[in-house]
């Protein structure tokens, strides 16, 4: 069996899901105060000062300390039937049908959250190594289970999943600088959907 990894933001979608998602979960309650709190960071992040990485976790604890995970959950279930289909890539796919035609083992791997690509991802039937929003006593804690999934952590966390030893060939499918340690990982790879040549950056 070989296994395919796809990046989700940027390359199986045309848009940036993770904060589609902050605003689209964001209380009325708490949107003036995360836009007030995350301003000096996000200006930051713009200037290239602090790297998307470190915005990530920083603008997930704002929007979800303290929330019920439960309501979140029911969220990410809306967003994940209504809200991302509608920024699906017709090359991806494509790509994901050729794989699953081909008896592959399908894996998105991404910084994206679990609470809208667990359940988009079961509908697929596709496995999932993401970041995690941490929970306690049902409540988020704004924190990340196994930090940001993206750059070196994307091959470490796969493996914590994965023997890729036991596939007979890894194919990997990303968009950035942030999917280059998953893509080197691979026998074929492909950034933005061009060949990938192997441990170029």
């Amino acid at each position: 069996m070989n296994i395919a990894l796809f990046d989700f933001d940027g390359t199986i979608t045309n848009a940036d899901m993770f904060t589609q998602f902050l605003n689209f979960s964001a209380t009325k309650r708490r949107s003036p105060f995360a836009k007030l709190a995350l301003s000096p960071f996000y200006l930051l992040y713009k200037l290239g000062v602090i790297p998307a990485p470190t915005m990530r976790p920083i603008a997930s604890y704002v929007a979800f300390w303290g929330r019920e995970a439960s309501d979140v959950a029911a969220l990410g279930e809306q967003y994940a039937q209504h809200v991302v289909p509608r920024f699906l890539r017709q090359e991806a796919l494509e790509q994901l049908d050729w794989h699953k035609q081909n008896g592959d083992q399908i894996v998105i791997v991404s910084a994206s959250l679990d609470v809208y690509l667990k359940p988009w991802c079961a509908q697929h039937g596709f496995a999932l190594v993401c970041s995690e929003l941490n929970v306690h006593q049902g409540k988020f804690t704004g924190r990340y289970r196994d930090g940001d999934c993206s750059s070196e952590d994307k091959p470490r966390l796969i493996r914590t999943q994965f023997d890729l030893s036991q596939f007979d060939k890894i194919y990997a499918y990303g968009d950035t600088r942030e999917d280059h340690a998953m893509l080197n990982l691979a026998d074929e790879a492909y950034l933005n959907w061009l060949p990938y040549a192997k441990n170029s950056g």
